[in-house]
């Protein structure tokens, strides 16, 4: 973000603007609306700039720049057809630290203004900084077609609701949550569809049930397994909602910005010989969370109910009567076998698929061996690469072919995926070659062997 977005109050500030033609006249008609005392100097000014500053009762002085015209404005537009005049102003006005726009020149400006979409106190600004502004102007009229005139209305309804609200709702959490339901209301969804008088019926109907809430929520969320492209929209609308996060070690920091920014973030990821949340203490904050009325958002890599303990998670707050809600992810067996062009069942290759955890448990995997080595089927194992010695010898030692193909990879489904592949007898080596990292899947199965053909993302 090479500019920082603001929005500055003007009612009654004294505002200079250096010019007097059609620029000029375009960036007055914007600023009136805002009710600064606006000043413009310039010794030609054209017709319809005179008439609307003496229609809004400002000040026109007929004559050229000169440095102690800036002693007075906290902001100035430089709007004249002279760049070493507007060179002189910008070099002015940031010696005396105020504000200075210096039109369609972004490198004297210390503000600059955006295309503006407008629905009474509603406003939106776009801005690339100047860098762009055919494609700024693009997505301000995509914008003005999403935003209906009725916003304008319901914005000075709100408006005059939030005194009632905040008397009558004292926990700030809850009168965040209170106006999400009210926006979000049929009632009020209609009527931007279809504008017709407001009045307080829905209002007071939401607000009794949120002065009566007791308990926040939960929202279980899969994050996938890495590309953030791959969330599902209802995942992206409750990480926009919540009050805390709490997230794993594998959600990426791509995912993580989506979520609302003064939302808090608690980690609770896990890794080798670093466990900073217990399972426990993560099901403790969830109802602790719940509990003050906050929305709570839980989120794991991949989908919540493969290898996430979503199901642990879910029991302690019905335990607790905690209202919660499980939104499904891209599990990473999924995701990370199709980036990597191997599908997980085929015809001519498997017709089954068995999903297995390579977490060690006191050093040891406790898996049924014999039931593994099963003709036609596809083995995945979950954060294996640790025991990934443990893993090849015991699946030859079981009777798995020594040329059985095998496939690691690394942050999978993002710019970073790394993919191994190769047989059990050779993997080992090859894996300490590619220094392949956590978090890695591996996959076991003659499907490995469709790679070659399949693979489509690089």
């Amino acid at each position: 973000m090479e500019s920082f977005p603001v929005f500055i109050n003007l009612k009654d500030k004294p505002v200079t603007v250096i010019g007097g033609g059609d620029i000029a006249l375009r960036k007055v008609k914007l600023l009136v609306k805002a009710g600064p005392k606006i000043t413009v100097i310039s010794k030609v000014i054209c017709k319809e700039l005179k008439e609307l500053l003496k229609k809004y009762n400002h000040k026109v002085v007929i004559k050229s720049f000169q440095e102690v015209d800036l002693k007075t404005p906290i902001l100035i537009i430089a709007a004249t057809n002279s760049a070493t005049t507007n060179k002189r102003i910008s070099t002015c006005a940031q010696q005396n630290n105020i504000l200075i726009n210096v039109v369609d020149q972004p490198k004297l400006c210390t503000f600059t203004m955006g295309s503006i979409v407008e629905r009474d106190s509603l406003v939106i600004s776009i801005s690339s900084g100047g860098k762009a502004p055919v494609l700024v102007r693009n997505i301000r009229e995509k914008i003005e077609t999403l935003i209906p005139q009725s916003y304008a209305e319901l914005v000075s309804f709100a408006g005059s609701l939030r005194t009632i609200v905040k008397r009558k709702i004292q926990s700030g959490v809850k009168r965040r949550i209170f106006w999400e339901e009210f926006f979000q209301s049929d009632y009020i969804q209609n009527f931007i569809l279809a504008p017709k008088k407001l009045n307080s019926r829905l209002f007071n109907k939401i607000l009794l049930s949120m002065k009566n809430k007791k308990n926040g929520e939960v929202y279980l969320v899969g994050a996938g397994p890495g590309e953030r492209d791959l969330l599902t929209i209802r995942a992206l609308h409750l990480m926009q909602k919540c009050d805390v996060c709490i997230y794993d070690n594998l959600v990426s920091i791509d995912i993580l910005e989506l979520v609302r920014r003064d939302a808090d973030l608690v980690y609770a990821g896990k890794k080798k010989d670093q466990h900073t949340l217990s399972q426990d203490k993560i099901n403790s904050l969830l109802i602790k969370f719940a509990k003050k009325g906050k929305r709570v958002l839980r989120l794991k890599g991949g989908d919540p109910f493969i290898f996430g303990r979503g199901g642990e998670e879910i029991e302690s707050l019905m335990r607790y009567k905690i209202p919660f809600q499980v939104v499904p992810g891209i599990t990473s067996a999924s995701g990370v076998a199709s980036y990597s062009g191997i599908p997980l069942t085929h015809r001519d290759h498997a017709q089954s698929c068995l999903f297995l955890t390579g977490h060690l448990k006191d050093g040891v995997i406790d898996f049924d061996w014999p039931k593994l080595i099963v003709e036609n089927q596809t083995l995945v194992i979950y954060m294996g690469l640790l025991s990934l010695n443990v893993l090849v010898d015991n699946l030859i030692q079981h009777g798995m072919l020594k040329k059985m193909p095998i496939a690691i990879i690394e942050s999978g489904t993002t710019s970073r995926q790394k993919v191994v592949t190769g047989v059990l007898s050779n993997i080992r080596s090859k894996v300490t070659r590619s220094k392949v990292k956590s978090p890695a899947l591996i996959i076991v199965g003659s499907v490995v062997t469709l790679r070659d053909k399949l693979n489509w993302f690089k």
